[in-house]
C-alpha cells in the first residue's frame, strides 16, 4: 500500500515538476509549483516527518508561492515581451541539464544499500517528540527567540508607524 502510495507520489511530482517547466502561461506554472510543493510535503509524511511537511507547506506552498504569484501578476509576462533564445543556448542548456543528471544518478547509485543499513528510531520526525525536547532541553533558547521576535514585532510597528501622529 505505501509503495504504491509512493510510486503514484512520484508519477505525479514528476509531471507536475515537468508541467512547470514546460508550461508557457507563468501562472500555471507556479499552481504546477503548488502542486510538486504538495506533493514533497506528502512524501515527507511517508517518511514519518509530519512537521517537516507542515512546515514545508506553510512554508513554500504558503508564504513564497504567494509571493512568485503575486510578482508574476504584477509583472504582466506576455509572449511579445519575451526574449528568444538563441539555438547555442539551448544546446548549452540541454548539454548542462543532461551533466547534472548523470551526476545525480552517479550519487545516488548505490545509497539503497546504505538506507538498508541505516535504522532510523520510528519516533524521529513526529510533531509530539519534537515538541518533548524542544521544551524539555531547549526551554530557555525558545523563550529567548519568543522575546526577540516579540522586540523584532514592536520594532517593526514602531517603524511603520507614521511620524505626523503626535501626542
Amino acid at each position: 500500500m505505501t509503495l504504491n502510495l509512493f510510486y503514484f507520489l512520484s508519477f505525479l511530482g514528476v509531471l507536475s515538476a515537468l508541467l512547470v517547466v514546460f508550461s508557457k502561461n507563468p501562472v500555471h506554472s507556479v499552481l504546477y509549483l503548488i502542486i510538486t510543493f504538495f506533493v514533497i510535503a506528502a512524501h515527507y509524511v511517508l517518511l514519518n516527518a509530519q512537521f517537516l511537511a507542515i512546515v514545508h507547506i506553510i512554508v513554500y506552498a504558503g508564504a513564497i508561492m504567494v509571493l512568485f504569484l503575486y510578482v508574476i501578476m504584477l509583472l504582466n509576462l506576455n509572449q511579445e515581451a519575451e526574449p528568444h533564445k538563441t539555438n547555442l543556448i539551448r544546446f548549452a542548456a540541454t548539454i548542462s541539464s543532461g551533466l547534472l543528471l548523470i551526476i545525480l544518478v552517479g550519487s545516488l547509485k548505490g545509497t539503497d544499500q546504505m538506507i538498508a543499513q541505516t535504522s532510523s528510531p520510528v519516533e524521529v520526525g513526529l510533531v509530539k517528540s519534537l515538541g518533548r525536547v524542544l521544551f524539555k532541553e531547549f526551554l530557555l533558547p525558545f523563550e529567548i527567540s519568543s522575546v526577540l521576535l516579540l522586540a523584532a514585532m514592536v520594532g517593526a510597528v514602531m517603524l511603520g508607524k507614521p511620524d505626523h501622529i503626535k501626542k
